[in-house]
């Protein structure tokens, strides 16, 4: 069963994120990026649900993905948040407050989104096939972003953390290096996985040198070619290399 959220820590509301955006409010962005989107302010209420109810101490696997998807997180405020997994399967409204600049081709509309995201459909199709209910996998797992913000350029497109110019992405990652290792000290993983080559490769940095197992798993995105054949068999097969399973 989840922790009652009246049970949880003082203050891991959403814990290891409020640091992280107070550093975050202090940067500011030159083109190409155009648009901003952090969905820990204006979706708070989505990610703080969330937090509270499926974030218990400790979890034996941390999954971390990149950066919140248009039509995933920065919906709905939940990692990988594709909106029919959050509203009915997590049952967690977020809750939208306004995002005053937004671009048309990528609105804010929470749970009346009507695009789905596939990496995040992918991804919490598997674990309610495998787990069945949010308890059982979350008894286990938790799954973080290692940025909380989408940049989009003046025509809309997507803007990976890899493609900023390097005088924001410096102190960009020195912020989320921070919180993610904020995050792995108090869920005390036995694994942090990747998903996914760029978050891999900030776990290995952030967390050089702590007492844990860390891997990496296929990205579940369609623009990754492995993951249109076969993605929920070649991570079971990842994760259990890894020797995270027996999954159940």
């Amino acid at each position: 069963m989840s922790m009652p959220e009246d049970k949880l820590p003082p203050g891991f509301a959403p814990g290891p994120a409020d640091a992280m955006l107070r550093r975050l409010g202090r940067l500011s962005f030159g083109p190409p990026v155009a648009y901003v989107y952090n969905p820990l302010e204006y979706a708070r209420r989505g990610f703080e649900t969330y937090c509270r109810r499926f974030g218990r101490a400790p979890k034996q696997v941390v999954l971390v993905g990149m950066n919140p998807g248009p039509w995933g997180m920065a919906q709905t405020g939940v990692p990988f948040g594709e909106v029919d997994a959050v509203a009915n399967w997590m049952k967690i409204d977020p809750g939208l407050q306004d995002l005053p600049r937004q671009h048309p081709k990528k609105p804010v509309l929470g749970l009346d989104c009507p695009r789905r995201e596939v990496s995040g459909k992918r991804l919490w199709s598997w674990v309610r096939s495998r787990f069945g209910t949010p308890e059982a996998f979350f008894g286990r797992f938790f799954v973080v972003n290692y940025c909380p913000l989408m940049f989009l350029d003046e025509a809309g497109r997507n803007l990976p953390l890899d493609k900023l110019p390097a005088a924001a992405r410096r102190p960009l990652l020195e912020i989320c290096d921070q919180a993610l290792a904020d995050w792995i000290g108090y869920l005390e993983p036995e694994f942090v996985v990747g998903i996914g080559n760029f978050a891999h490769g900030r776990i290995a940095a952030a967390l050089e040198g702590l007492p844990l197992t860390i891997g990496r798993i296929t990205h579940p995105s369609p623009a990754n070619p492995r993951a249109n054949r076969g993605w929920a068999g070649a991570v079971e097969a990842e994760l259990a290399r890894m020797g995270v399973m027996p999954l159940k």
